[in-house]
């Protein structure tokens, strides 16, 4: 009898929760619905290139050469078109400079749409916090990259950037073509260890290794679900196989960025220890985040702490390893700047075998390639927004408040209305006259307005420091057999790497 009550109880119970995951799957899709018409209606000024009627343009976006396939949709749809990944997600896909200023003047909050998709990985940091948090940390942030602490990290850059181009020279006695980007991205995350955690010269050990595979993945699994309609949903994205491996990799992360905070910490508990990081030429980025006070006194907690260092971690190295690597494509693919550049940095460096902070101000013309090497090759090629307020536009067309915007910084920078032959390698486009009478808002790298990149001037002084040394010790020219293809996988890689012959030079400034 007993048996009998616990079975029909149980298929009660189960007939409770199959009715009880219908009405919440019914409510759910009442509001895609209901969100999906908001959107579409907020975008009915805006003609676009046609959709699939269950993927929009997500097929598009993913195949081979969907950047240019953008670029050819602005010249088609001056100012903004509507993209939808999916049914449910559409944002109006900007491009225009003046567009561009209405929104990113603004501090509108980044699209959590896609950018919650961070928060399992990066946790709250200065890139998805918005209002008063975001304000205060980046208050407390912004004295980690004044000048006087970039200074001593010059070394820093020097020392990577030898290890990486003496493991370059045995490379070139093979003489054949090989991929540089990821050699630049172990050389960039040892840079960031030491600048970030004060790391020693030892270089990258196993775990770093690890940590460094761990990034790579994330950054392809997070490109891979902004596309696929089907992952965003959580509940369906973890049972997945990508999922599953996406946690794999965040846990690695996380382990890597805990043990490095936990040894710190014991570390300022010991006072020989205190003493030694109190009388180091330069703080690193941990010691300036442990010693952060908002205004009451209060230190930033174990969350945050750890949210701000994956943060930079992620950010500070995959982006600079982007723009080195297609700042050394680019000088292999035009022989003639690179020969000049070379000529500037080695009346700058003279006998001498590293750089001094005061060498980077002196680097004009190299400065004028990398950006427009960053022009042509974004690091960042695509970021989003959520309207908080309405905004009008310079036509006369509006988004009203909750609209999503998407700044197609790649096609943004081939703009042929602000850019004249776009798509020509032309450093002069940075001369200081030609910068004074160009759009603020034309040239975006780094974003731009009141969330920009607060680190882009460690960015620049890495890349300036990295290339001009690259360029001392070597000659760079293409491989025509395997000429890189664009794929934008959050940052800008390349599918099939970045094959280049290296020649050495031996100018007698190298080592």
């Amino acid at each position: 009898m007993l048996s009998v009550l616990l079975s029909l109880n149980l298929s009660h119970l189960g007939l409770w929760a199959s009715g009880l995951i219908l009405v919440l799957g019914f409510l759910k899709l009442i509001h895609l619905l209901l969100r999906r018409r908001m959107l579409a209606r907020a975008m009915d000024s805006f003609p676009g290139p046609p959709t699939h009627w269950l993927f929009g343009h997500a097929l598009e976006i993913q195949k081979t050469g969907s950047l240019d396939k953008v670029v050819s949709w602005a010249h088609q749809f001056p100012y903004a078109h509507p993209l939808w990944l999916g049914q449910f997600l559409g944002f109006l896909n900007i491009y225009e400079p003046d567009y561009v200023k209405a929104v990113y003047s603004r501090g509108d909050p980044k699209a959590a749409d896609v950018y919650d998709f961070f928060l399992q990985w990066i946790g709250k940091g200065l890139l998805v916090l918005h209002g008063p948090k975001w304000y205060e940390h980046r208050k407390l942030l912004t004295p980690g990259f004044h000048y006087d602490v970039l200074k001593p990290y010059v070394a820093v850059f020097n020392n990577s950037t030898h290890a990486m181009l003496d493991k370059w020279e045995e490379k070139a006695r093979e003489d054949k073509s090989f991929d540089i980007f990821c050699d630049v991205g172990h050389m960039a995350l040892d840079s960031l260890m030491k600048c970030t955690f004060g790391k020693g010269n030892s270089g990258l050990s196993h775990r770093d290794n690890s940590y460094y595979l761990a990034v790579s993945d994330l950054t392809l699994l997070m490109q891979q679900r902004i596309e696929s309609f089907q992952y965003h949903n959580d509940f369906i994205y973890w049972l997945t196989p990508h999922g599953r491996r996406f946690l794999r990799a965040c846990q690695e992360a996380h382990d890597h960025t805990d043990q490095v905070i936990r040894e710190r910490k014991a570390a300022l508990q010991d006072e020989k220890e205190q003493e030694k990081i109190q009388n180091r030429r330069h703080l690193d980025f941990l010691d300036i985040l442990l010693g952060a006070r908002d205004e009451s006194g209060i230190k930033l907690s174990d969350a945050d702490l750890r949210a701000e260092v994956d943060t930079f971690m992620f950010e500070g190295h995959d982006t600079t390893t982007s723009g080195i690597s297609w700042f050394l494509y680019c000088m292999a693919l035009y022989p003639e700047h690179q020969s000049r550049c070379r000529e500037e940095v080695c009346e700058i460096l003279g006998d001498r075998d590293s750089f001094q902070w005061d060498d980077l101000g002196k680097m004009t013309y190299l400065t004028m390639c990398i950006k427009e090497s960053l022009r042509l090759y974004p690091p960042v090629p695509q970021v989003y927004r959520q309207l908080s307020k309405p905004v009008n536009f310079v036509d006369g067309r509006s988004l009203p408040a909750g609209s999503l915007i998407s700044l197609h910084i790649y096609a943004l920078h081939r703009n042929s209305s602000v850019w004249p032959d776009s798509e020509v390698f032309d450093p002069l486009r940075f001369t200081p006259e030609n910068v004074a009478t160009r759009h603020p808002f034309a040239f975006m790298p780094f974003s731009a307005g009141p969330r920009n990149c607060i680190g882009q001037q460690f960015a620049m002084n890495e890349m300036k420091v990295v290339t001009a040394l690259c360029l001392l010790r070597f000659e760079f020219t293409l491989d025509p057999l395997q000429p890189p293809i664009k794929m934008p996988q959050l940052i800008l890689r390349s599918k099939n790497g970045i094959h280049l012959r290296l020649k050495p030079l031996h100018l007698g400034s190298g080592k």
